[in-house]
């Protein structure tokens, strides 16, 4: 994988309290950008579920994805998820951030955001089984979107706003789950597709009972 190491030293911090959130603009792939969004648009089994907000049923505004080791069964916002077995294209992919992350990954969650339309509301990613300080790697690809985190606690603290460029990888550590909740809202102007892929290490799978 030629050029693969390089990308690491280009890890940002994003100066955030309470936070560890550093940003790569863009991750080796080894092939285009738009290559790789076009077929895990066409070769994903993608589905949208239905989750619970306030004792009412939704359907969630975007399409997900769920792959992984064979015991990483993942649960959140009432919805249990079963791994698919890792295809050839998304291990590359995970090589790659684990690299540049210096972390291992076991599964990961892609959200397909169709259009200006789709939107992921507000929440942390601090599920029992991620662990007390787990870690997210965020890589884009598609559509720029506003990637929003908002303290959890101190309500003095600005938002942080982060427009997550296609290629770009958005690393997540230590406290930042505890601390902080993120997002990604609609927009009134029309936009294209962007596909987020992230990758996550599940500590304690769940029976698959």
């Amino acid at each position: 994988m030629p050029g693969l190491f390089a990308a690491s030293d280009r890890l940002e911090q994003i100066p955030m309290s309470d936070a560890e959130v550093y940003y790569l603009r863009e991750l080796e792939l080894g092939i285009g950008r738009d290559t790789v969004l076009d077929r895990l648009v066409a070769e994903t089994p993608w589905r949208q579920e239905s989750i619970v907000v306030w004792n009412k049923l939704y359907a969630q505004p975007r399409l997900i994805a769920w792959y992984g080791d064979r015991d990483s069964y993942y649960t959140y916002s009432g919805i249990r998820l079963a791994p698919i077995p890792w295809t050839d294209l998304l291990l590359d992919i995970k090589t790659r951030v684990e690299i540049v992350a210096a972390e291992s990954f076991n599964s990961v969650l892609l959200n397909y955001y169709r259009d200006h339309r789709d939107s992921m509301g507000f929440h942390s990613d601090d599920e029992a089984e991620l662990g007390a300080r787990p870690v997210i790697a965020s890589l884009s690809l598609g559509e720029e979107r506003t990637f929003i985190l908002k303290h959890r606690f101190n309500h003095a603290t600005k938002p942080a706003r982060l427009k997550l460029a296609s290629g770009s990888l958005l690393l997540m550590k230590g406290e930042t789950q505890r601390n902080w909740k993120h997002g990604i809202a609609k927009q009134t102007h029309q936009c294209g597709a962007r596909i987020n892929l992230t990758f996550r290490r599940i500590a304690s799978p769940p029976s698959a009972s």
